[in-house]
């Protein structure tokens, strides 16, 4: 009697485990399906199509306008402008003070045993 009793558990465990490798294996194909479908990436074997890059066709302009010449007397006016501005800048003793040496404010004068290692210009203050 446990005899038969075994052979049928073991029977039905068997079944259930047969069963469930199998829709496993139906989804894997599934999924090989539907990348199947889906575009290739390119490979060594199979590379995609290479663009051909060539120079684009030019517009035809019609010459130099009174518009486009006022525009650069603007930019010059405007580079001129920036120069001037960066000209005073570097009058400032952050720049042109060699005390400065890249800082905003002089770095502090310790005693040598207790200088600190400077992380902006790389020397010891």
């Amino acid at each position: 009697m446990r005899f038969k009793i075994f052979l049928i558990i073991l029977l039905a465990c068997s079944t259930a485990l047969s069963f469930g490798q199998s829709r496993k294996k139906n989804k894997k194909r599934s999924k090989r399906t539907e990348q199947s479908s889906q575009p290739q990436q390119p490979t060594a074997l199979n590379p995609l199509p290479q663009k051909e890059y060539a120079p684009k066709a030019r517009k035809a302009t019609k010459g130099a306008t009174y518009e486009s010449e006022q525009q650069y007397y603007e930019r010059m006016e405007a580079l001129a402008k920036t120069r001037r501005k960066n000209e005073t800048l570097q009058q400032k003793p952050q720049y042109s003070d060699p005390m400065y040496f890249g800082h905003k404010r002089p770095p502090k004068k310790r005693k040598p045993g207790k200088m600190k290692y400077c992380k902006e210009c790389g020397l010891r203050h």
